[in-house]
């Protein structure tokens, strides 16, 4: 965790002090931490605007935690997304719950090169068919729309297009920003 009173630059913003000033983003901070995360330079960055930063946050708890979708299905669905953006930051933060969440070791290290590998099933190809086309401009094909019902219902496939939505926007602002990535080990989630 950061000092709180380092003021190392962590992006091309101020970053706001840890602990916040501002009541709602201080509440976030909290709850981030009772959770067992930690504050990570993204949620430093973002706290520039605390009621944006707090909803942000709760999106991605949402997307990880409350989901009726298969967690490493969402990872999966999280680090292809945040590979197709170009998101170091993002790759940063979820290698490890990818890995936590039971994909290999192996599989993690295939997945920009999916299409040839053959350490994906027949769900996950269709789950990372359906991410490289909505990642790569969203006109969703027929045939793969089809191979992704296949394996999901209409509850799950709105959680993925959400996901991919979601970590596709995080990891333009976390570009844009120039959101440095933790070398310090800090993880939003653990």
């Amino acid at each position: 965790m950061p000092n709180p009173g380092d003021n190392a630059p962590v992006s091309r913003l101020p970053r706001v002090p840890d602990p916040p000033t501002d009541p709602e983003l201080r509440e976030m901070f909290e709850t981030n931490r009772a959770r067992g995360g930690q504050i990570i330079n993204l949620h430093l960055t973002l706290g520039n605007a605390p009621k944006l930063a707090k909803a942000s946050q709760a999106m991605a708890h949402a997307l990880r935690y409350d989901g009726v979708t298969p967690r490493i299905i969402r990872e999966l669905t999280i680090v292809r997304t945040a590979q197709i953006v170009g998101s170091e930051y993002e790759l940063n933060q979820h290698r490890p719950m990818a890995l936590a969440s039971g994909l290999s070791q192996a599989q993690l290290d295939a997945i920009s090169a999916w299409r040839g590998s053959t350490l994906f099933d027949e769900k996950q190809r269709a789950v990372l068919g359906y991410v490289e086309e909505v990642a790569h401009g969203g006109d969703v094909a027929d045939a793969t729309f089809a191979a992704l019902q296949k394996f999901f219902n209409p509850a799950e496939i709105v959680e993925l297009s959400i996901t991919i939505a979601q970590y596709y926007g995080t990891g333009l602002v976390t570009k844009a920003l120039k959101i440095k990535v933790e070398t310090d080990g800090r993880r939003a989630a653990p």
